[in-house]
């Protein structure tokens, strides 16, 4: 595949990389397994902490830096960039000042005698990763693997070849030894080559399903642990005793937010009718009124899709929603300037019978939905076939906690949109993947969960 960054809001080509050579990938795997079998990780992890710490304060120090990045390669504006990079200090930070304690041995009672688990490497990983946030979906990987003594490859989107670089280079200014983290740009073919080989020992994917289908049945073949954090469609619950503000204002963030290219955010809105009209209206002037614009004004809350292939593809994706029936409150196409801008775009009308009714609006696209009870809001939230995260709006909260545990997603917020932070695991079921990244749970996806036995006789 090709590695060219391009300005979605000039549709200027910036640079273009080429591939590393099957040479350059060799040597990088050969150095990352080297680094496996040395002190790096199997040593003290005290060592490998205080990089995790210094990362924390590097990639604060070069905020503005990938901020800038993010924008002219994929268009995110300047401060959810900002955002972005302060987020992913916070997760340097985490696994730096709890990983110790997250790793600890755990005693476990036995008949048989003294019983306890470690945790130990497992071996070098592949990360495969997309351009969205082209930072954070990095540091979700590296910084536990760095914590365990897991060296990390990984290829980026092909969209994203600068902000590719810049993290390496940041993880080598924070003071990790070559081979713990290697940026390569390869091809899709080159990947299900590396995980065929015997020294990667752990495949993690985020991004389409797709990717994620080939990718884990890829591993799966090879006898090799997989994580995928894939697609989603995730249900906007809005009852009939929210918040209007709050819940408006949730709404066009958790919709707007990246020009609507998470793969957690809000998508299905479902709102209980004694106050459709009142939420539709205020929704429909809030994403109305969101300022769209050049990623790099500070004011710009909406910048352009990420590529020419995204903006096409949401246009024909909405068109045939139209066709099927679908109803435009607003938006509804591209937007008339320069760039890879869609307008914020609101559809209703959609049924079951209808092909958007299943599928995940990657774009600046909100689905509304209109239902009479709490029964009916959990039976549509559960009519997807992904299962990402989701949010419900209430003022009563036991009302909202005896929801959220009849929702079929690996995530639920009340009284806010889906967020991630570094101690709560991120994750989904259905064909929004398996496995866990972040918390306690995802620094033990790639680790050898070793028994120890000692007996009473």
């Amino acid at each position: 595949m090709a590695y060219q960054s391009l300005n979605p809001f000039t549709e200027e080509v910036v640079r273009d990389f080429p591939n590393h050579t099957d040479a350059e990938v060799e040597a990088a795997i050969s150095k990352a397994d080297a680094l496996f079998r040395s002190d790096w990780s199997q040593g003290d992890r005290a060592t490998r902490l205080a990089v995790l710490d210094r990362l924390a304060g590097v990639i604060s120090a070069n905020r503005d830096k990938l901020a800038h990045t993010m924008a002219e390669e994929m268009g995110k504006p300047l401060f959810q960039g900002q955002m972005e990079a302060d987020q992913c200090a916070s997760i340097a930070r985490y696994y730096a000042d709890h990983a110790a304690e997250l790793l600890a041995a755990q005693a476990i009672k036995s008949a048989v005698g003294e019983s306890w688990i470690e945790f130990h490497p497992i071996g070098v990983l592949l990360a495969v990763e997309p351009w969205n946030f082209p930072i954070y979906q990095l540091i979700r990987v590296v910084a536990p693997a760095i914590a365990v003594g897991n060296p990390v490859l990984y290829k980026h989107a092909g969209i994203v070849p600068q902000c590719a670089a810049l993290f390496e280079a940041l993880v080598l200014e924070a003071g990790a030894p070559v081979g713990a983290v290697t940026n390569l740009y390869i091809s899709a073919a080159k990947v299900s080559e590396l995980i065929a080989d015997d020294r990667i020992q752990g495949v993690a994917l985020t991004g389409s399903e797709g990717a994620g289908s080939k990718v884990g049945a890829r591993a799966s073949e090879m006898l090799k642990k997989s994580t995928m954090e894939l697609g989603g469609s995730d249900p906007f619950i809005v009852l009939d005793d929210a918040d209007m503000q709050k819940a408006v204002q949730g709404a066009v963030y958790g919709r707007l937010g990246n020009a609507g290219q998470i793969c957690s955010g809000a998508k299905r809105f479902i709102v209980q009718r004694s106050i459709a009209d009142q939420f539709t209206n205020a929704f429909i002037d809030a994403m109305k009124s969101a300022p769209m614009g050049d990623p790099k004004d500070p004011t710009t809350l909406l910048g352009p899709l990420a590529s020419q292939d995204a903006v096409e593809g949401l246009s024909r994706q909405v068109e045939n929603a139209i066709s099927h029936g679908a109803k435009v409150l607003i938006g509804g196409k591209r937007a008339d300037r320069k760039g890879f801008f869609y307008e914020p775009t609101i559809l209703t009308g959609l049924t079951p019978e209808n092909p958007a009714f299943y599928e995940e609006f990657f774009g600046p696209v909100a689905q509304l939905f209109v239902v009479d009870d709490d029964d009916a809001v959990v039976a549509l939230a559960n009519d997807s076939k992904f299962g990402l995260g989701g949010s419900i709006f209430s003022s009563d909260i036991a009302r909202a906690r005896a929801m959220a545990s009849r929702i079929d997603t690996g995530m639920v917020f009340i009284n806010m949109w889906t967020t991630s932070l570094p101690e709560l695991p991120f994750g989904g079921v259905k064909r929004s993947g398996y496995g866990r990244e972040l918390g306690s749970l995802g620094i033990k996806e790639f680790v050898n969960q070793k028994l120890v036995v000692v007996s009473k006789s």
